[in-house]
């Protein structure tokens, strides 16, 4: 699957600010297909493990109590080099630098309230995504 998936997670201030259904619909216009897809929350705990790589950064404690903060959508997506086609259509972290027309610049509120994750790599969309999903949730 390398190359072809990557994993995204519609964040707990666009689930909250009724952000879902437009934020799936750019996805799909762009071309990605939907592989696996669920409405969950992170625990304190799952949100510490899953952004652990930014253990050391100031903005550490307050990433995870904010996506442990409410419902978010997880999903695996695949596209041909999806990793990088995904991080285009999400635009910058930060709003105000992200493209027109990028998810980011259209949903999120902030910095750190910026609407969406997209996977950095290859290797991190698999370990993302198998953290979410389990192999038989993945089609």
């Amino acid at each position: 699957m390398s190359g072809k998936i990557t994993f995204t997670m519609i964040k707990p201030d666009a689930v909250e600010d009724g952000h879902v259904g437009a934020i799936l619909e750019k996805i799909s216009e762009a071309g990605f297909k939907i592989k696996a897809l669920k409405l969950t929350q992170l625990t304190v705990a799952d949100a510490e493990k899953f952004y652990e790589i930014h253990s050391e950064r100031p903005f550490y404690r307050e990433l995870v109590e904010f996506m442990s903060s409410g419902p978010l959508v997880a999903a695996v997506l695949e596209k041909d080099n999806a990793v990088e086609e995904f991080r285009t259509i999400i635009g910058a972290t930060n709003p105000s630098e992200a493209a027109e027309g990028t998810i980011r610049k259209l949903f999120a509120r902030s910095i750190g309230e910026n609407a969406i994750h997209g996977s950095d790599s290859d290797e991190n969309a698999l370990i993302e995504a198998r953290f979410h999903f389990s192999g038989r949730e993945i089609f």
